[in-house]
This record gives structure tokens, C-alpha cells and sequence, in this order.
């Protein structure tokens, strides 16, 4: 059933391992196709563009800095600081945004995923802002909650 309301972009939650994440910012939901140009002998006008695979970005969290560890900074230290010696760990993490009324509207799975990258904002003394923390998940692919309001469009 298509809800009569448009979601909107701050009311979501971050989920993996069970636990809950609290982010401020979320990007990098993304898929795009890429193409291959071919040159055909003979045929000096145009180039064939031919399909090859789908990549998509990296998803970025930001939150404020968590002083005290969580699940997901202890993947992260695991995942980051001990190289490849024990391996790398991958987790589903699921995206759900919501309507004004607290009912899911859409629901991302990101698949076999893992921490890329752990940075800090710049540190300012004239500034009085938040400490930011962004965590990167490299994932293999994502895919949508049937019955959302998109439909099956990216359903794998």
C-alpha cells in the first residue's frame, strides 16, 4: 500500500548488529551503470556505448563523536587497525527512513558491508561546533524492502 504522504530526509535510523545508530548525516545511496565505449571498424561517426557492471559509493555516516566505544566503533577499530592479519568482518546494515507518523516508508539492506575509512573534523579553537565523526562502509550491493513507495526498482 502507497502511503499519501512524502517521506522526509531527517526522520531515518541506522541499524546493524542488532544496534541502533543515532547518524545526523547519511550519503553515498547510490547505483549507477557504467558503459564501455567500443570503436567498430569502419565506422568513424560514433562509438558504440555498451553496458558493463554497476558500482555504487561508498555510504557515509556522520554523527557527533561517541566518547564512549559502540558496536559499530569497535567493528570499525577491527576492521581498520588490525590490517588483514584476523580478516575482515562484514555486516548487513540496514537504512530505514520514516513518515512524520513513525512508519517506515523505505528500507535500505546494504550487503556484506565494512568499515573503509574512520576520520574526526578539524579540531578549531575559534569555533564552537560539534566534534563530527565520519565512518565509510564499502558494501557489495544494496537493495530495497518490497512494498516500499519505490516499488521493486532496485530489488536484486
Amino acid at each position: 500500500m502507497v502511503s499519501n504522504t512524502y517521506p522526509v530526509s531527517f526522520y531515518f535510523e541506522l541499524s546493524f548488529n542488532g544496534e541502533d545508530a543515532a547518524f545526523q548525516e547519511v550519503s553515498g545511496i547510490s547505483r549507477e551503470l557504467s558503459v564501455e565505449e567500443v570503436v567498430c571498424g569502419g565506422e568513424n561517426r560514433f562509438k558504440y556505448r555498451l553496458p558493463t557492471v554497476s558500482t555504487s559509493q561508498n555510504l557515509v555516516l556522520k554523527r557527533a563523536l561517541v566518547p564512549e566505544g559502540s558496536q559499530l566503533i569497535d567493528w570499525c577499530s577491527q576492521s581498520i587497525d588490525a590490517g588483514l592479519v584476523a580478516g575482515i568482518i562484514t555486516q548487513d546494515v540496514s537504512l530505514s527512513l520514516f513518515d512524520a507518523w513513525g512508519n517506515v516508508c523505505i528500507m535500505w539492506t546494504f550487503h556484506k558491508a565494512y568499515p573503509v575509512k574512520y576520520s574526526v573534523s578539524d579540531l578549531k579553537s575559534q569555533e564552537n561546533g560539534l566534534v563530527i565523526e565520519s565512518i565509510e562502509l564499502a558494501y557489495t550491493y544494496f537493495d530495497v524492502v518490497p512494498g516500499t513507495l519505490t516499488g521493486n526498482l532496485f530489488d536484486d
